[in-house]
C-alpha cells in the first residue's frame, strides 16, 4: 500500500502555543531485579534537584509477573511535588521491549498477559486501555520486534552511548520514509545508583557515573504542563533529544509563507504549495558559549546539507522547495562539544560528538496512514 497524499490537513497548532519540558522516558528502580542501589527516592530526588519536569520509571514487568501496580506504582516513594510521574512499565517479551506509558493508572496486567498475542489483538487492547505504546531500542540486544504500526513513538537514543544508537536512527528513518509519522524520544535506561555505603558497591555501580537520569534528555513542547499534554506532544513529535540536560535544546522551525514568520515546528505537517520554504535551526539554552555546532540536515533519509550555527545567534538557516506531488520530511542532527554533566561525569565521553537530534517537519504526509 502506498500512502495517499492528503487533500486537506488540520490547521497547525502554532509554534508559540506551548511550553518546553524536559525529562527521561526510560529508567529502572529497585523493582527491576537487574537494578542495584536505585530506589525510586534516589531517582526522583536527583531529578528534582536538576529541575526535570517529568519522569517515567519503567520497571521490567516480567520481574514482577506483570504486577507493576502492586510494586513500582504502589511504592510509597513514588511521589514528587515538582516532577510529573508517569505510570508505565517496560513490557518485556520474547519479541522485544516496549515502554507502556500513561498519565493515569491502567491495567498493565492485561498487557503483560497478552504480550505474545498477535499484533492486531494488541492494537485493540492498546486502544481499549488508552495507553501510549513506545518502541524501545529497536536495534539493541532486546530489540523491538512488534509492528511499528502499534507504536506511538520510538526510542532513537538509548543510554548515553551514542554509537550503538546509529542503527536505531536508521530504522526510524526507514519508517518515516515509508509514510509513517512516528515521534522520536530518548531514554537513559538507567539501572544503577551509587550507594551511600561503600560496602554496597557492586560491579555495575560504575554505570552510574556514565548513564543516569537525563542521558539522554527528551525535551517536549507541550500545550501545557500536564501529563496528557506531554504524551500528546510526544506522539506528534513536538520534541527533540539532547545527550544531557546541560546541552542545548535543538528546535527546527519553518516559514512556509515567505513572510519571515515561522509557522511550523517539529511534528507539524502541511501540504506544500510548490514555493520555497525557509528552515531555521535553533539551539536554546545550555551548551558551550561561543562554540560552533555542526548541523546535519536529513531529508528523506539522506543528508541534504551540512551547516554551522552562528556563534552569537546559535542558529542556522537553509531553504528548500518541498515537492507538491510527493511526501518529504526534514530533521536535523547536531554535533559539537559536549557540555559537562558533573552529576554524571562519564556520560559526555560516551556520547562522543552527538549533541542533539530533532523530530521531523513533514510535508504531504497522511496522518491517517
Amino acid at each position: 500500500m502506498i500512502p495517499p497524499l492528503p487533500s486537506t490537513l488540520p490547521p497547525l497548532l502554532g509554534v508559540e502555543n506551548g511550553i518546553w519540558l524536559k525529562g527521561d522516558w526510560h529508567m529502572h528502580c529497585r523493582h527491576s531485579t537487574d537494578s542495584s542501589n536505585n530506589p525510586q527516592s534516589r531517582i526522583i530526588t536527583f531529578a528534582e534537584k536538576l529541575g526535570f519536569d517529568y519522569l517515567a520509571i519503567t520497571d521490567h514487568d516480567v520481574h514482577v509477573q506483570g504486577a507493576v501496580a502492586q510494586n513500582t506504582w504502589a511504592d510509597p516513594e513514588y511521589l514528587s511535588e515538582s516532577v510529573l510521574l508517569f505510570y508505565g512499565a517496560e513490557l518485556t517479551a520474547p519479541r522485544g521491549h516496549v515502554n507502556i506509558l500513561s498519565a493515569e493508572p491502567y491495567d498493565h496486567q492485561a498487557i503483560f498477559d497478552a504480550r505474545n498475542a498477535r499484533d492486531w489483538d494488541l492494537l485493540k487492547l492498546k486502544q481499549d486501555l488508552g495507553i501510549h505504546w513506545s518502541a524501545n531500542h529497536p536495534h539493541h540486544k532486546n530489540h523491538y520486534g512488534f509492528s511499528f504500526d502499534l507504536a506511538d513513538s520510538v526510542e532513537i537514543w538509548n543510554t548515553s552511548i551514542w554509537p550503538k544508537n546509529i542503527p536505531s536512527v536508521r530504522i526510524w528513518d526507514d519508517q518515516l520514509l515509508s509514510g509513517r509519522m512516528l515521534g522520536a524520544r530518548g531514554g537513559s535506561d538507567s539501572h544503577h545508583g551509587a550507594p551511600d555505603d561503600p560496602a554496597l558497591i557492586v560491579p555495575l555501580t560504575i554505570e552510574r557515573s556514565g548513564n543516569y537520569v537525563g542521558t539522554p534528555t527528551t525535551w517536549i513542547f507541550a500545550a501545557d504542563r500536564t501529563k496528557p499534554a506531554i504524551l500528546a506532544a510526544l506522539k506528534q513529535g513536538r520534541a527533540s533529544v539532547s545527550s544531557n540536560p546541560y546541552n542545548p535544546r535543538v528546535e527546527l522551525l519553518a516559514d512556509t509563507t515567505g513572510t519571515g514568520q515561522f509557522d511550523m515546528m517539529m511534528g507539524d505537517n502541511v501540504i506544500p504549495t510548490g514555493a520555497p520554504v525557509t528552515f531555521e535551526v535553533r539551539l536554546s539554552g545550555g551548551g558551550i558559549p561561543g562554540a560552533n555546532y555542526q548541523v546535519h540536515v536529513i531529508k528523506n533519509r539522506s543528508e541534504f546539507a551540512t551547516l554551522l550555527t552562528d556563534t552569537t545567534t546559535r542558529t542556522a538557516r537553509f531553504t528548500d522547495t518541498p515537492s507538491p506531488t510527493d511526501r518529504s520530511y526534514y530533521r536535523v542532527e547536531i554535533e559539537g562539544p559536549q557540555a559537562p554533566y558533573p552529576e554524571v561525569p562519564n556520560s559526555m565521553a560516551q556520547s562522543q560528538n552527538m549533541v542533539a537530534l530533532s523530530n521531523p517537519i513533514y510535508f504531504n504526509y497522511d496522518p491517517e496512514f
